[in-house]
């Protein structure tokens, strides 16, 4: 059976294509016609689309899922105090059932808000493999690998384990990448391994880069040089694809150096904001060619995963930190949070706009609110009014997730109740 939205307000995020009124049909997993002159037929599914904004789903560039179990545990701190004190012991205390139960309650919110996508970084990703396959999503899963201790190899041999056991997996609906955490976790020798591994198996790298001002003075305690140009000078760009979340603290040299490269930042501006990271220099970035898209870090530190809120907060600060309001305006907010980030987890020939041929991953967001009249422009209303709980119906692959609000893959009220007592055991003496 084929799906045909009808007569919704498309904002297809094409590169110069205003949005515009018209249908969109799907056929299995992949749209099949869109524009004003579709041609569907009586047999087909209608989803009716007045009063609706019909968008890609929004891409989630970088994420921490399981930690949505420790949203709000521990807020109101420095980051290395929020680390150090709070998240590392209760991750500790979390069983892999926590992990499952934990990507799902962030799954579930993300579902609820408009996400469709996202690029998680975390331990145990078996589980949140399964998790994904369960609630329907699409995801790019990354095993984060630190270094300061010898293991065996045992971090490696699960990323490499994550690799050939979940690349393709879920209908395709799952990609991989290799995690190196960050510069300051990962000392030369191994780091060049990971790098020598992705290389050899032509994979993305996903990794921590500048988040705070006190990782860029560790790297230049140690090596006498910034952390870009620490991961530079191992060749991390030589030949990979790369996903630098946070970039926040870069000079004007370490922007230059990641010109041209492949991939580029996730700009993950709650998180920053939230934990007094520093404002990312996103503008310079986009102007030395390099790709910027959007993530919430995980719920721990960011609190919320509504990627509408995110693409607002990356938009306000650009225009805060030039103090010119027509920095980073709304259309290209959008974009970030959709396209750009699809590059990012090298799937943008696949999602982030849609088009003809692309895989059905959509949402409906509903305009017939109070703070979304009256429509002079829509971009600017989903940039700057929207919110989650605006999104009405979502889909991924042609398959609803979501529909009238109500989720179609996840039982809430399991989810809660296995929610509510492993949180509190994992936070319990800490």
């Amino acid at each position: 059976m084929r799906t045909w939205i009808r007569n919704g307000l498309l904002a297809t995020m094409v590169e110069g294509e205003a949005p515009y009124c018209g249908d969109i049909l799907i056929e299995h997993d992949r749209i099949v016609e869109i524009g004003t002159s579709v041609h569907a037929s009586e047999e087909d599914k209608v989803i009716e689309g007045d009063g609706f904004a019909v968008m890609p789903g929004f891409i989630n560039a970088h994420q921490h899922s399981p930690m949505s179990l420790l949203r709000a545990f521990s807020d109101d701190r420095k980051l290395m105090d929020w680390l150090d004190r709070k998240m590392l012991p209760a991750e500790a205390n979390m069983t892999p059932e926590d992990i499952y139960w934990g990507s799902m309650l962030a799954m579930a919110e993300m579902i609820r808000s408009g996400t469709t996508c996202f690029a998680d970084m975390y331990i145990h990703m078996d589980q949140i493999g399964e998790a994904v396959k369960s609630a329907g999503m699409r995801a790019s899963l990354t095993r984060g690998l630190v270094f300061l201790q010898d293991d065996g190899g045992k971090r490696m041999g699960e990323a490499i384990d994550l690799v050939e056991r979940w690349s393709g997996a879920a209908d395709g609906r799952i990609t991989t990448m290799i995690g190196p955490h960050s510069p300051y976790t990962c000392p030369p020798e191994p780091l060049k391994e990971t790098i020598a591994y992705a290389e050899s198996r032509k994979l993305p790298i996903h990794i921590h880069l500048a988040e705070t001002k006190e990782e860029v003075v560790k790297i230049r305690d140690r090596y006498g040089v910034t952390p870009t140009e620490y991961l530079v000078d191992l060749g991390m760009f030589d030949r990979s694809h790369v996903l630098l979340a946070h970039a926040v603290h870069l000079t004007r040299k370490d922007v230059r150096l990641l010109h041209g490269m492949r991939g580029g930042v996730a700009h993950n501006p709650i998180s920053n904001l939230k934990l007094g990271c520093g404002i990312a220099p996103v503008t310079e970035c986009i102007r030395q060619g390099i790709t910027v898209g959007i993530g919430t870090d995980g719920a721990g530190s960011a609190t919320t995963l509504d990627m509408f809120e995110s693409a607002r907060a990356a938009a306000w600060l650009q225009k805060l930190d030039y103090g010119d309001p027509t920095m980073l305006p709304a259309g290209q907010a959008l974009r970030m949070g959709t396209l750009e980030s699809a590059k990012l987890l090298c799937l943008n020939r696949e999602v982030g706009t849609l088009e003809k041929g692309k895989k059905a991953d959509l949402i409906l967001v509903d305009l017939r609110k109070p703070h979304l009249q009256p429509n002079h422009n829509v971009e600017s209303l989903l940039a700057y009014a929207a919110k989650g709980s605006d999104v009405d119906t979502v889909m991924v692959d042609g398959r609803l997730l979501m529909q009238g609000r109500k989720l179609l893959t996840i039982d809430e009220e399991e989810l809660f109740g296995q929610v509510r007592h492993r949180a509190a055991r994992i936070v319990q003496g800490i």
